[in-house]
């Protein structure tokens, strides 16, 4: 945080009000699209609803099928469940950690309706083969970019391959609201859907509602820590992307892991910096993670096989690199207030506990 983001709340508290109501709402929504390249953008309580409205807009409902990967956080798959689709989980590629498009386009079948890649940890999907297969088939694509504000494929930001995408500005993402979230799309008459289910299914200037919307939207004060947030963003990425060459430089060479580097076609944003915990290694991910702990240094699993959750309408086996890094890997601290001493002394620790003769 700095003294823009206090500047901006302290405005919206004390005068965002009646006829000022949505003055940082409208600035926010219009700098995030401008940043992204995209030529609307919704404000949302959470990147959860502005899914959530994404496939609303776009018809998804019973009897359909949305392609997912099977590792993401939850509200990916969740999303797809409230319009009452069945999500269906395609595996992910060993070197991105995202949607594999050879697994993606397996999963076709009449009932498909859509994709939702997720730019997994920063990282960018292969938008380009995953756009390609939807259209052969005339899929929808929705990007779930809720971790990857600033991420690019190819020299072009994620969130403007598909026909919506959402963004996260939970705590812990690159730009925080607290919770919120954004909506992104270049396609007016999507936006108009979108905007009015989003608005309880009001016509636009009236109180008549004409069809069943939703409730997701953001406060002002919301989108003024936003506001201050986007206009620093790049300051924080090049933090993030610092972060990751200090382990990278820190771990070269160490056996046992691998570090979740950018593929050659992707500029990741390295919002989590995560490792791989190589299957002949003499020590376990969950035993790693505890001897990390045990020096002070905290981490996280990477998001399991959400396939095996026991919550979706079709049972599905989890595909096997997602279940090989859903086990093996983890997400090291990655905050863009670390220094340079925290790195070196948690890849230390790592080193240490890796090169230890097993018991």
């Amino acid at each position: 945080m700095s003294g823009k983001e206090a500047w901006y709340t302290l405005d919206a508290a004390r005068f965002g009000w009646n006829s000022e109501w949505n003055k940082y709402i409208q600035k926010f929504e219009t700098a995030f699209a401008n940043y992204i390249g995209t030529r609307y953008a919704l404000s949302t309580s959470s990147c959860t609803g502005a899914l959530h409205l994404a496939l609303a807009a776009l018809g998804i409902g019973p009897g359909d099928e949305v392609i997912v990967p099977d590792i993401t956080w939850v509200a990916t798959a969740n999303a797809v469940v409230y319009v009452g689709a069945t999500p269906i989980f395609a595996d992910i590629e060993a070197g991105s950690w995202c949607l594999d498009p050879t697994s993606f386009e397996s999963k076709i079948t009449p009932r498909t309706k859509a994709v939702m890649p997720v730019h997994l940890y920063g990282h960018p999907a292969q938008m380009n083969r995953i756009v390609e297969i939807a259209r052969k088939h005339n899929l929808r694509v929705i990007e779930d970019a809720a971790p990857a504000i600033g991420a690019e494929f190819e020299g072009r930001k994620t969130g403007t391959f598909g026909d919506f995408a959402a963004f996260s500005f939970q705590g812990a993402k690159l730009i925080v609201t607290g919770e919120g979230g954004m909506l992104v799309t270049s396609d007016e008459e999507l936006f108009r859907k979108a905007y009015t289910i989003w608005d309880q299914g009001r016509r636009p200037g009236t109180f008549w509602i004409q069809e069943t919307g939703f409730k997701y939207k953001m406060a002002n004060v919301q989108a003024a820590l936003g506001l201050g947030q986007l206009e620093r963003v790049d300051e924080m990425i090049e933090a993030k992307r610092r972060i990751f060459s200090w382990y990278s430089e820190d771990l070269d060479g160490v056996r046992g892991i691998l570090l979740n580097r950018e593929m050659t076609w992707a500029r990741s944003i390295y919002w989590m910096s995560s490792i791989l915990v190589q299957e002949g290694a003499h020590i376990s991910r969950d035993e790693l993670r505890k001897k990390l702990r045990e020096r002070n240094v905290d981490t996280r699993p990477v998001f399991p096989a959400i396939s095996q959750y026991p919550v979706w309408p079709v049972v599905q086996e989890p595909q096997p690199t997602a279940r090989l890094i859903g086990d093996q890997a983890i997400n090291l601290p990655s905050g863009v207030c670390l220094k340079r001493a925290h790195i070196a002394y948690i890849s230390k620790c790592i080193r240490e506990i890796l090169v230890a003769e097993p018991r």
